[in-house]
């Protein structure tokens, strides 16, 4: 029987807490006071001459992600050769105010479904959380890397192009995208045509090559992490089974569970407490 580790009524076994530290060795060597980053797990393919890197929270991992990273292959196979990555940055974003699962759980969960679902698909981790920043690490990191694709949903491509987000639009996207191209997936109802549409406005018919549409099929233009975070059971159907797995073994997006005395207890909080200790105890200690 496998050791584990105990705080109050949660176990860990000495396998994932190996996985866990493993991971946040990686974590700790990403300074969000340094230069931009870019490191990849041990196991992922080593970056070079052209690679696709698929920049997201996976809070948690969908259908809709799987299915975008096997297009993303199939973008590889006919325009190789090249790797593609899945990418988390440690910086949180505006957008990616939540908390939990801690980047440990998340990334680990992140390699299980990769492993699963698209083999071969290596993880990437960032200190930034710019497109920009992101590339240059890249570029600065693998040096051998000579052509970059980001993945994105449509809803990223319109946000870039959006003069609101710079002082100075056009340079800005000069030094974009002198670095990397972008890779656009349909999302919602916006799909090829809408994408055309946008570039083909005057401001962005200069960058219109550095774009290029990437099909996706209907199923899963709709499919939202949000959602699935807020409502976990109404969007089972949206996620692979190792990600529902998780959900209801670690209750990460349950509100905090009220007994009949009326006390609460917070199961993913718990949860983090015994993760954070196991992480700071020196190694080999319970």
């Amino acid at each position: 029987m496998a050791q584990v580790t105990k705080v109050d009524a949660f176990h860990i076994s000495a396998y994932t807490l190996q996985q866990y530290r493993r991971i946040q060795a990686l974590l700790d060597q990403l300074d969000p006071a340094a230069a931009s980053q870019a490191l990849v797990l041990p196991g992922s393919p080593a970056p070079e001459r052209k690679i696709i890197v698929f920049p997201g929270s996976f809070n948690p991992p969908t259908s809709a992600h799987i299915a975008m990273l096997k297009q993303a292959w199939q973008f590889a196979r006919m325009h190789g050769p090249m790797n593609v990555y899945a990418a988390i940055s440690t910086h949180i974003t505006d957008k990616e105010r939540v908390q939990r699962p801690l980047l440990v759980d998340r990334i680990t969960l992140l390699e299980t479904v990769l492993r699963k679902h698209v083999r071969h698909t290596g993880i990437m981790l960032f200190n930034r959380g710019l497109y920009v920043e992101q590339a240059e690490a890249i570029h600065s990191a693998f040096p051998q890397v000579m052509n970059l694709y980001f993945l994105i949903g449509f809803d990223k491509i319109v946000q870039i192009f959006d003069p609101r987000y710079y002082r100075d639009r056009d340079q800005a996207l000069h030094e974009l995208f002198a670095l990397a191209d972008f890779l656009v997936a349909p999302r919602a109802e916006a799909g090829p045509e809408e994408l055309k549409k946008l570039l083909n406005r005057p401001e962005n018919r200069q960058y219109a090559g550095h774009v290029h549409a990437l099909p996706l099929n209907a199923t899963y233009r709709h499919i939202s992490s949000t959602n699935i975070r807020q409502s976990p059971s109404a969007h089972e159907q949206d996620i692979p089974l190792e990600v529902r797995r998780f959900i209801r073994e670690t209750h990460a997006y349950e509100p905090p569970l009220e007994l009949p005395d009326g006390t609460k207890i917070d199961q993913y909080g718990e949860r983090m407490r015994v993760i954070e200790s196991a992480l700071e105890a020196p190694n080999g200690e319970k």
